[in-house]
């Protein structure tokens, strides 16, 4: 039972990568909302195989939160902000999409180097449910920083958390109340970042960084 449990805990958390990467090339909105949605239930699906093989009852709770939040009511919510700010359209990159791809192969050989070196000690799940987790919250930070569209780079937060998640449940949970007091500060983030994108569209027309920089005055 144990090598079956460490095979499903593995291809979860690696199915987790591959939809990071998902995300890392879709080039519209539309779509990477839906892509991020499969990327919370995937994370729904890995925590929810941790509480069992732990026997961790409260997993189950972070679990659920999980799917009720992020892989439902947060997609959703996204969806109708930018169809009602008039915003599903490609996304401008940074860099060519390949490029960002090749960097993400990078980074999760990286992670992989790292974590597995960092923890030789440690439990071999815990070990590789930490470096599938670095590599989701790098590929996350790369999205941010190689998207111009502020929602996308929303996206590229909340899939840096996801991984952050997964993470701290693949290290045998956190406590139940700090998992719930996350869960509920990324719902009041996302709340605010809504309205600060509809009052950014009335403001100045767009919510792409590079052309709010040269309202700014700057050019990139």
């Amino acid at each position: 039972m144990h090598g079956l449990s460490f095979d499903i805990a593995h291809l979860l958390a690696g199915s987790l990568v591959v939809v990071s990467f998902l995300e890392l090339y879709q080039d519209r909105l539309l779509a990477l909302i839906h892509i991020y949605a499969v990327h919370a239930l995937v994370l729904t699906l890995s925590v929810a195989w941790q509480a069992f093989i732990h026997d961790a009852p409260h997993l189950y709770i972070t679990a659920l939160i999980a799917l009720a939040f992020k892989a439902v009511a947060i997609p959703i919510g996204l969806r109708r902000i930018i169809i009602r700010l008039g915003i599903h359209r490609e996304i401008d990159n940074v860099v060519g999409v390949g490029l960002a791809m090749l960097t993400g192969i990078g980074l999760v050989a990286l992670s992989m180097v790292v974590m597995l070196r960092v923890t030789a000690e440690a439990d071999p799940l815990a070990r590789e449910d930490l470096a599938f987790a670095l590599s989701v919250v790098l590929l996350g930070l790369l999205m941010m920083v190689t998207r111009r569209n502020a929602v996308s780079q929303v996206i590229g937060f909340m899939s840096l958390e996801n991984g952050l998640v997964l993470a701290a449940t693949g290290a045998k949970g956190m406590p139940l109340v700090v998992e719930i007091s996350v869960a509920f500060s990324v719902l009041i983030a996302f709340i605010v970042i809504g309205i600060f994108l509809f009052r950014i569209r009335e403001r100045f027309d767009t919510v792409d960084i590079q052309a709010l920089d040269r309202f700014r005055g700057e050019r990139r």
